[in-house]
């Protein structure tokens, strides 16, 4: 008896089989985080690309519409992509490029207006306002400096994890809350 267990304990046949049923689970969870955490930072990616390039477009050109529809439109534009569909008729064909609507729409964009003064010791006072029509009757205190004028869009999105994990600063409703801001000086 004693013989054989002494050659089952020096037996390792086994041993590759244990190690790697100890292992895989940390392997895979290692994995699936590395692909969630991309995720997220693809969506956060998205976002900042979005808003970048709506300020881009701001300075190329407003001559449709407002400012403020302007950027929100080519916000929502960058960051969910276009439909483009071809139809012919009578001979003639026709190109329409749409918006698509998710996953951000005009609820997740925020245009924001500044008007930044310095006096002339240097004091800065700032106004700030979301709607055009009042930034038009900002005007700065006499004695001032200078003046800046500043335009600033916000985008905001929520991104859930595949597999959440309640200890890296989810928000209550299970998701991470995802933001990006560009601007530009305006005039």
């Amino acid at each position: 008896m004693t013989k054989m267990s002494c050659k089952l304990f020096r037996d390792a046949r086994g041993a590759a089989v244990i190690e790697m049923a100890l292992i895989a689970p940390v392997l895979a969870l290692g994995v699936i985080g590395i692909v969630d955490i991309s995720n997220a930072y693809s969506r956060k990616l998205a976002l900042e690309q979005g808003a970048q390039r709506a300020v881009e477009k701001i300075m190329q050109t407003t001559s449709y519409t407002t400012v403020e529809s302007t950027l929100a439109n080519e916000a929502i534009c960058q960051v969910n992509g276009t439909t483009t569909t071809t139809t012919t008729s009578g001979g003639q064909t026709t190109t329409t490029t749409t918006c698509r609507t998710s996953p951000i729409n005009a609820s997740n964009v925020t245009v924001t207006w500044r008007l930044q003064c310095t006096a002339s010791g240097g004091a800065v006072t700032n106004q700030t306002t979301t709607d055009s029509a009042t930034f038009d009757t900002y005007v700065c205190p006499s004695g001032t400096a200078s003046q800046a004028k500043y335009v600033q869009v916000a985008l905001t999105d929520k991104y859930t994890p595949m597999f959440p994990i309640h200890f890296a600063s989810l928000d209550a409703d299970g998701t991470y809350h995802l933001a990006a801001v560009a601007g530009m000086r305006w005039k």
